[in-house]
């Protein structure tokens, strides 16, 4: 049984209250072999482990960043009980429910032959009826709650209504809701609308509406439509080596990237997330929060395996894109 950790208390003054909500989080296995092929048996160099899931790897960019913000999420068995051991070590605020069924593993792998990287995504574990109330219930027993960051993928078995109860949940509370997810978890918060912000990535934003987006003035008129609609606040979509496009009502924009050598995309997406959030949370603007989360997500790619941002690498690149990334 995992034993829960207790979440570190904010000191007074330290700003606004985030919390990360991950319903797949993930023990993740990195290591390197010098060839990918069938059969034979693989020899692999010692691995690593890291703590996994979209909002842990949120909340772990954010601390790395210079910010705090509570990991929340369920854990069980064994590989769960190392997940929050490393969090731990890390000092990353957590705060885990126990549940029957253990936490995932995935697995990335390196040919170094080619460079190229292999991940492994392995199915989150199931979450019962009354530990999705349990998840509830500690969602709702937080004692402040200015941000909230629902990262990741979606176990199977999850109730229909269980991410809208959360966001309505989020919303009574004026907690401000940040989505990055995509597929049903996506659909689900749109139905109930008024998410401040969501962060596709163009195929995700493309699979969301049913078509192919055709080059940037389509891409521009259909994450407006979301927010006239009164979906979402803003949207944001990660376009990789192409930057990002910013758009909320009222604006529209294109934040280019930095050109850098790429050693891994594992982490890009949540460096951005983490970023963005830990800016607005400090009273920064749309624009200015969307060119430190492009600095982090580039810097991402910088690191090796599932290494996040660096701090040092986000506020060079940061530094830049004021100088550089446009008005």
């Amino acid at each position: 049984m995992v034993n829960p950790s207790r979440s570190s208390k904010r000191p007074p003054g330290s700003g606004a209250h985030i919390v990360t909500l991950t319903l797949s989080p993930a023990l993740d296995i990195a290591t390197q072999i010098p060839r990918l092929c069938p059969d034979a048996k693989l020899r692999c160099s010692e691995p690593s482990y890291a703590p996994g899931g979209g909002g842990i790897n949120v909340a772990r960019a954010i601390h790395t960043l210079g910010g705090r913000a509570l990991a929340l999420f369920p854990a069980g068995g064994s590989t769960g009980q190392h997940l929050i051991e490393l969090l731990d070590a890390e000092g990353v605020s957590n705060q885990a429910l126990p549940i029957a069924d253990w936490t995932r593993e995935c697995l990335n792998v390196v040919e170094r032959a080619s460079a190229q990287q292999y991940r492994f995504i392995m199915p989150g574990a199931r979450l019962s009826p009354e530990e999705q109330e349990r998840l509830l219930a500690a969602l709702t027993a937080l004692p402040a709650l200015d941000y909230l960051v629902i990262s990741g993928s979606l176990p199977e078995g999850l109730a229909a209504d269980f991410l809208p109860r959360v966001l309505q949940g989020a919303a009574r509370r004026g907690a401000r809701c940040i989505l990055d997810s995509s597929g049903e978890a996506l659909r689900q918060a749109l139905a109930v609308g008024g998410v401040y912000l969501i962060k596709p990535n163009f195929s995700e934003l493309s699979s969301l509406v049913g078509q192919e987006i055709a080059g940037p003035q389509q891409l521009a008129s259909v994450a407006q439509a979301l927010v006239q609609a009164g979906k979402c606040e803003t949207v944001l979509v990660s376009l990789g080596a192409q930057g990002a496009l910013l758009v909320n009502d009222g604006l529209s924009e294109r934040i280019p990237a930095p050109t850098v050598r790429r050693r891994s995309t594992v982490g890009a997406g949540d460096s951005m997330v983490a970023a963005v959030t830990l800016k607005l949370a400090a009273g920064a603007d749309w624009r200015d929060a969307a060119r430190y989360g492009v600095a982090a997500g580039t810097a991402a790619i910088m690191t090796e395996g599932s290494e996040l941002c660096r701090r040092s690498d986000t506020e060079q690149l940061y530094a830049w894109l004021q100088a550089y990334g446009g008005a």
